[in-house]
């Protein structure tokens, strides 16, 4: 017998709230199968699970609210009964109507006695069963929050993940300018004659950039539990999405060094189209190893943001803004990005997020590289410095 809990959605999620049943028992599931919509205090979250089975009992009704950890549902393995023996003995004999009743009040039609000809399980057998089970009425629904209810409760959720974070989190922070006219000049020349819609933008290099950077400096991508690092097995990117209501979510675009700028572009449209009409899904809020902030679009030149537990750094990224720059003896003007990173003093220090930023600095000066994929050559891991 398998236990499916409700997983954690983020640093800020303690509860949600169940909405809706994607499955039923006697339904077999697979790996990465959406089961169940929960509802967050930021949206509506398609929950995924992770094991293969088959549905034996759901254990929370639509309306009801949970914690984090709680058990939803149970699966048997396949080939496994509700006792936990392999199945060998013939089924019991159930009606249709009989069947379709049990899915509607969750119940194992299979597992009740039944009373009808020859054994067979009737309506009344599976309605007397629900009863028993106190499982006959379904919860009432929770009226669903107003506006002014949904954003009170997402700044509760970002004030204790963000208050966690300053608690357990020793931060230290680096800043460095980056030149832009080689990277804008390659996005205009990509996005000529390109519709609207296809158009590249600079935070799709930027993002590239990052990923590739971490090869240099692995100890900023992953997660700190237990009071220890586990490194990321790849660059599952968390990318700060501000709401139409209020409030912001950090879902991941996944595996972002082995994607082309082209897939990047498209996986970053669909993200903040589906995270805006509360459409995510489970593995997206779970599991960013890195989260990348980008308020350029806002106006703001610096941002210096907070770690998002139980990642162990964020990288910031601000206004392209026109900025007197030295260059070969001369002072010229350029569009310049700054470029931020806040870091995880119980995993990296200093030198290391400097090696990171350096890293980046020079990754965003080789836009054609980036388009190529060939920035998986252009560097090379390094032991870590202890």
């Amino acid at each position: 017998m398998i236990r499916f809990e409700l997983p954690s959605l983020g640093a800020d999620m303690d509860e949600g709230t169940l909405l809706k049943w994607h499955v039923r028992p006697g339904d077999s599931v697979k790996r990465g199968q959406v089961v169940a919509v929960i509802d967050t205090s930021k949206a509506a979250v398609d929950v995924e699970i992770w094991q293969e089975g088959v549905v034996a009992e759901l254990l929370v009704k639509p309306g009801q609210k949970i914690a984090v950890g709680t058990a939803m549902a149970t699966l048997l393995e396949p080939g496994e009964a509700a006792s936990g023996q392999t199945v060998s003995a013939s089924r019991r004999p159930v009606s249709p109507a009989a069947r379709k009743r049990a899915r509607e009040l969750g119940i194992v039609a299979d597992e009740v006695t039944g009373t009808g000809v020859q054994g067979s399980v009737t309506v009344a057998d599976i309605e007397a069963a629900a009863a028993l089970a106190g499982e006959a009425a379904p919860a009432p629904a929770r009226p669903a929050p107003s506006p002014a209810e949904r954003n009170q409760d997402m700044r509760k959720a970002i004030a204790a993940a963000m208050s966690r974070s300053k608690r357990e989190i020793p931060h230290y922070y680096l800043s460095e300018p980056i030149a832009m006219e080689d990277a804008l000049a390659w996005l205009q020349r990509r996005n000529e004659g390109v519709a609207l819609a296809d158009r590249m933008l600079a935070a799709v290099l930027m993002l590239k950039a990052v990923a590739v950077a971490l090869r240099r400096t692995p100890e900023l991508n992953g997660l700190y539990r237990e009071g220890a690092f586990i490194p990321g097995a790849a660059v599952h990117a968390g990318v700060a999405i501000s709401l139409r209501g209020g409030g912001l979510v950090a879902p991941a675009i996944h595996d972002v060094g082995n994607k082309s700028l082209d897939q990047l572009m498209t996986d970053l449209n669909d993200l903040v189209k589906r995270a805006r009409s509360g459409s995510l899904r489970s593995s997206e809020m779970s599991d960013p190893t890195i989260t990348v902030t980008n308020l350029g679009d806002q106006g703001v030149e610096t941002v210096f943001g907070v770690i998002y537990p139980p990642q162990v750094a964020l990288v910031g990224f601000g206004r392209i803004a026109m900025r007197p720059w030295a260059q070969d003896g001369a002072i010229r003007v350029l569009p310049v990005l700054r470029a931020t990173l806040a870091a995880d003093h119980r995993v990296s220090d200093g030198h290391r997020g400097a090696l990171f930023l350096s890293e980046l600095r020079e990754l965003l000066q080789q836009p054609q590289a980036l388009a190529s994929d060939a920035g998986r050559g252009l560097l090379k891991e390094e032991p870590l410095e202890r």
